[in-house]
């Protein structure tokens, strides 16, 4: 952990010890739920800058200041659409997923079940072996009897 005092400029913004530019100022936010731990440090200022992807802040009210990368946005993820699948070989692999031909997440096999009764009708959707993606609600369905599967609407 390097600390650094960070200097002021004639305005009373503070400076960027690595490029010289000055640094913008975001206010602490609301206390942050980061892999299932309270973050209290988002609740603390930081001094940010966007040239060098960094921001700084205080450590204990000392007038040092921690340095940290700026988060990187997440680029969103490119989704196919359905008209543009062909037909796709889908294998199980030893955890029961696959990587799913619309988004590239994995996808969770679900084997034959009998039929249900759900509101009085019917539920023939899970009586043949399939793929599901939670992630972009895909479901691919076997063609007749062979390791080809196709999108389906449900």
């Amino acid at each position: 952990m390097a600390v650094t005092k960070l200097e002021q400029n004639a305005n009373g913004a503070f400076k960027c010890p690595k490029c010289g530019r000055d640094l913008g100022y975001v206010e602490g936010g609301a206390v942050a739920i980061v892999n299932g731990r309270v973050d209290m440090s988002a609740t603390l200022p930081k001094h940010t800058c966007e040239h060098c992807g960094v921001y700084y802040q205080e450590l204990l009210n000392s007038g040092f200041y921690d340095v940290f990368d700026l988060p990187k946005p997440a680029a969103p993820k490119r989704v196919i659409a359905t008209g543009d699948i062909p037909p796709t070989q889908l294998k199980r692999e030893a955890d029961g997923k696959c990587p799913c031909p619309r988004c590239g997440e994995r996808m969770d096999y679900v084997e034959g079940q009998p039929v249900r009764i759900v509101n009085g009708r019917p539920d023939m959707d899970n009586v043949k072996d399939h793929f599901n993606c939670p992630y972009c609600q895909s479901v691919f369905r076997r063609i007749a009897t062979t390791d080809y599967f196709q999108w389906s609407e449900k």
